[in-house]
């Protein structure tokens, strides 16, 4: 594993201070609620879609998806489908009745249209599920870039949260705007340069059309999973139905994003910013995916570890099961010298069929890898040690610091950085104001607009604190893309069960939702630790349509049976 020169410090450090100093001194000084929380809402389309898309885009989508890519293909994309029919939704029942109400948080329109209490409990849902990401979000990047750099993990978790505090804290919601603005240009711009750098770095042969058919063969191109398969995560059914009601709790109730698109000047900018989220957004995902497909080509020709963890690598090479480790990395490199034998063949030949035989060494090689792991998980049992045996989120990385020039590291690791500092910042942002407005102002007395804003960045400060010690005692999950979904498919088919009756069902009352939340949330709860432990066969993206018809469900016959009994108790009377 190649160290960071000079070159490449000088770009990470320079990109990333340019980020936060523009952000702080541009943005400072806000005196008023409207302005900390809203960004005076000033915010134009384009600045509300790059900065939604920011907020979803954390570091955790540039380091698992194209290590998703590289094990799985491309149907992860498949997770995404929902978004453009959510987008739409969503500008036409949500932003005009926020905008219309004025409200600052979400939340807020609950007590209106049910009680203190309904809007409490969503909040605190809001606030547990949050906070428990807003740390992940830095974890994320920090265990990898720690392991592949040997730099300190507690250290990296402290460093990214402070930097991400500092401005949040000083600049409120603008600061978190403008600064989201930029990092989506470093992200976009980074991305690009490794895509080309990886074609470039194909044999001479290899064009991109040959690439991709590489690829297809191989089985990573097949985008579309029409089966209704339940054992199968990403299939276009549960990416339209489950994707799709993730997408409206997510874009539509969680304040995280809904703080991005109240900062629009009208109603226009934000439909506009948002619309322009669900049209960039897929073929974004596509594209980060199509870079993971891209690495997977390239170490068709050219030397990859058993392992893409080194910490891994390393445990199980100081083991009493070294040996049979590295009789598997001497067999994964016969396969690579058996892949680049057939592939010679087939530019001579022109004989499509050597792909199978391609495709049976690729087969052999992956269960290589799992043999692989199971030495390392071994290994770490017997060693009393803890590491990660499951490597894709390893893949991308590794192959940046490996590959790519001097200099663009430093880029593309600023572009990791940049998307764990966006996503936290907006995360922070909405834990404190949702913390301030439907908590703090609340349940206090009058405040003004001074002592408001001071206790917007106090528990801004205290949120960012928080997410620093989520970092520093979160473990690595199976795929950290998977993570941060799983956590908010718990909560947020039950937040926006509760909205869809806050809007369409006219005749629910808040005591009737305020049980039926409380109901849901323990079946969700119980529903995903079955399917984990008893492999019941729930996928989570599931959870977020089950939620949502659960709460409505139990809402609606608890009223129901409560107009009953009260028709009952009448008639007797």
């Amino acid at each position: 594993m190649r160290a960071l020169n000079w070159i490449d410090w000088t770009v990470l450090i320079i990109t990333l201070l340019a980020i936060v100093v523009y952000g702080t001194l541009h943005t400072r000084g806000s005196r008023n609620v409207q302005d900390y929380l809203k960004g005076g809402k000033t915010s134009k389309w384009w600045t509300i879609g790059l900065s939604v898309m920011a907020t979803q885009a954390s570091a955790i989508t540039f380091l698992s998806t194209p290590g998703q890519a590289f094990n799985d293909g491309m149907g992860f994309v498949q997770f995404y489908f929902g978004l453009p029919i959510a987008m739409i939704v969503i500008c036409m029942v949500f932003i005009p009745l926020y905008d219309r109400l004025n409200v600052y948080t979400a939340y807020e329109f609950l007590e209106n249209r049910f009680d203190l209490k309904t809007r409490t409990l969503t909040a605190i849902l809001f606030l547990v599920q949050r906070g428990l990401a807003a740390g992940i979000t830095i974890f994320a990047p920090a265990i990898i870039l720690s392991v592949v750099l040997g730099w300190n993990l507690l250290l990296l978790n402290i460093i990214i949260g402070v930097t991400v505090i500092i401005y949040t804290v000083s600049g409120g919601t603008k600061a978190v705007n403008v600064t989201q603005k930029h990092q989506m240009i470093v992200i976009f711009l980074g991305m690009l340069v490794a895509f080309f750098i990886i074609i470039s770095e194909l044999p001479a042969d290899i064009t991109f059309s040959k690439a991709l058919e590489i690829a297809g063969a191989n089985g990573k191109m097949n985008v579309l999973d029409f089966s209704f398969d339940l054992e199968n995560r990403y299939t276009f059914w549960s990416g339209i139905i489950g994707g799709t009601f993730l997408m409206l709790s997510y874009f539509g109730t969680d304040q995280s994003q809904v703080q991005r698109y109240l900062t629009g000047k009208s109603i226009k900018e934000m439909q506009w910013g948002l619309m322009f989220n669900g049209l960039l957004k897929v073929p974004m995902q596509f594209f980060i995916l199509l870079v993971g497909i891209m690495v997977f080509v390239f170490y068709q020709f050219n030397k990859s570890p058993l392992n893409f963890n080194p910490t891994a690598t390393e445990v199980v090479l100081n083991s009493e099961f070294a040996e049979e480790y590295q009789i598997l990395q001497k067999r994964n490199d016969q396969a690579l010298s058996a892949k680049k034998a057939a592939y010679s063949m087939y530019n001579l030949s022109g004989d499509e069929s050597i792909f199978y035989d391609i495709k049976q060494i690729n087969e052999a090689e992956t269960d290589l890898r799992n043999e692989a792991k199971v030495l390392i998980d071994k290994a770490a049992e017997k060693q009393n040690i803890k590491v990660e045996s499951n490597d894709k989120d390893y893949v991308f990385i590794h192959f940046i610091l490996n590959n790519l020039p001097r200099g663009l590291i430093g880029l593309l690791l600023a572009v990791i950085l940049s998307a764990a500092m966006s996503s936290t910042s907006s995360e922070l942002n909405a834990l404190g104001s949702t913390t301030t407005i439907d908590l703090y102002k609340r349940n206090t007395t009058e405040k003004t607009e001074e002592e408001m804003v001071n206790a917007s960045k106090w528990f801004t400060f205290g949120w960012g604190i928080m997410a620093i010690i989520v970092a520093c005692i979160a473990n690595l999950a199976e795929n950290l893309i998977q993570l941060v979904n799983i956590i908010g498919s718990i909560f947020y088919g039950n937040v926006l069960g509760i909205f869809l009756l806050a809007f369409f069902f006219k005749f629910v009352k808040g005591q009737a939702v305020f049980i039926a939340a409380i109901i849901t949330q323990i079946i969700v709860l119980a529903l995903y630790f079955l399917d984990l432990y008893d492999h019941i066969n729930l996928p989570f993206l599931w959870l977020n349509f089950v939620g949502c018809a659960i709460v409505i469900t139990i809402a609606c016959l608890l009223q129901l049976t409560t107009k009953n009994d009260t028709k009952t108790t009448t008639e007797k009377d």
